[in-house]
Order: C-alpha cells, then structure tokens, then sequence
C-alpha cells in the first residue's frame, strides 16, 4: 500500500506543473493533499477525481486559503470533514477517510510564521488538537495522519536550526508537543522510524537560494500508529520535480 503526502501551495498551481501525470505514475492507493487553496467551484473534473480515483475535501470558507484533500483507489467506508470545531474548521484544515479499521487523515496544521497573532492560533489548534489525537491512539484503530505539520521535531530536521531556536516551526513549546505525542501518546514518526540519522527536508523557503542550498525544514510527516506504523518497509521525498515550495512524501506500507 503506497501513500503519499503533498502540500501543494494551491491545487491549480500544482496541476499546471504536472502533478496529475506524476500521481499516476506513482500509483498510490492514498494521496493525502494540503494547502488547496481553492473551493469546490475552482476544482476541474480531473482535481476533484483524478482517473481511478475517489476526491474528498475540506475547503476552508475563506477564498484562496488552506484546505485539505484526499484522493483514494478504493472508496471510503465513512469520510470525516473537520474537528468539530467551527474556529478550526472554517480554515478547512483536517479530513480522515476510514476504511475497515484504519483511518487515514489529511491534516494541515496552522503556520505561525506570520506573526504572533497566527503563533496564538497555532498554538490554540494544538491544545485542541492532542485530546483528538488521544482519542484516535485510544480507538483501538490503526490511524495515518499525514500532512504538514508546520513542525521540525528535531535539529536533525532542519538545517539552520541553531538561527532558528526562536522562530515559529522549531519553538520549543512545538517541539515539546510532537515529543508529547511520540513518547506519551505512542504515535511514531514513520519516515524517523525507517531512517532514525537521515537529515533531508520536504519544505524550502521561496527566499533567498533555500532550494538550491538545501536549506530546508522536514515539517511534512506520515505520523501513525504502532501497527500500521511496524509495516511501513520503505519511504522517500521526491525531489526531481517541483510542484511546490513542498516535496511529496512517499511511503509504502505491506499489506
């Protein structure tokens, strides 16, 4: 079972720069998509319900913004859109499609790159978002949350870490919260898992020479639990194209 995580800086964007033919070449039997910024009205045939495939969304309410997707082989036996929350889920940030006993969840956490009101949202999203996530590790269901988190966990997983102590993504309240969620909660982070000294990254900065330099964040994780987490056999972060400031997540998961 193949699954892949992409946050795509806007869906129409990504497909002009052939994200369409890529997926399908790849397989999948999930894709797990972020940062649609488009509504219902914005999406093509092909971006609702690529060839062979079932689309399901959580568009945020405000225009051009956030938004979440997944696109899978086999449908669904129930799809969840959004936390409950209204705050939360006005900005269309998580979907969980179930088959059988596993969920698979399109997650995309907030940024508080933009300032410290953002910071106090991101903040506020966490507090609410770990009780949930406790009650999925509880449900006695195999659960993948994949997306971006808008977290580097360690200094492994950014290459500028040491300028970056005091800046939103590597905070140590951040931080603290993925440790939380790994050791105490019992998720696994399936790429560190698979690859436990591996410095590669899935986010570069637009700014400056980031891409080009390899300065970049791993903050887009395959997060899951024990089970399903124990039969991921290998994983990988396609860097040959680009269809964002993101790199698609990949990983492959015995049956």
């Amino acid at each position: 079972m193949r699954i892949i995580s992409i946050n795509l800086n806007g869906i129409r964007s990504a497909y002009t720069k052939g994200l369409l033919p890529w997926l399908q070449q790849q397989s999948a039997d999930i894709i797990c998509l972020q940062e649609l910024k488009a509504q219902a009205g914005d999406m093509t045939p092909e971006m609702s319900a690529p060839p062979g495939y079932h689309g399901y969304f959580h568009y945020a309410d405000k225009k051009g913004y956030s938004g979440v997707g997944i696109y899978s082989k086999r449908k669904p036996d129930a799809v969840i859109v959004g936390l409950g929350i209204a705050e939360f889920d006005s900005e269309g940030r998580y979907i969980e499609a179930q088959f059988g006993n596993l969920s698979v969840v399109s997650l995309y956490l907030p940024s508080g790159s933009s300032g410290e009101e953002r910071q106090a949202v991101k903040f506020k999203f966490m507090a609410a978002f770990m009780p949930h996530l406790r009650q999925l590790h509880a449900s006695g269901r195999e659960v993948l949350i994949c997306g971006d988190w808008n977290i580097a966990h360690t200094e492994k997983d950014l290459k500028n870490w040491r300028g970056n102590k005091k800046n939103s993504g590597f905070l140590p309240e951040e931080r603290a919260w993925l440790t939380e969620l790994f050791d105490d909660v019992g998720f696994v982070d399936v790429f560190r898992k698979l690859h436990p000294e591996l410095e590669v990254y899935t986010w570069w900065s637009n700014r400056g020479q980031a891409w080009a330099k390899d300065v970049g964040w791993r903050i887009d994780y395959q997060i899951a639990t024990p089970g399903i987490a124990g039969k991921a056999t290998t994983t990988s972060i396609y860097k040959e194209q680009r269809f964002s400031d993101h790199a698609p997540l990949l990983v492959d998961y015995a049956d």
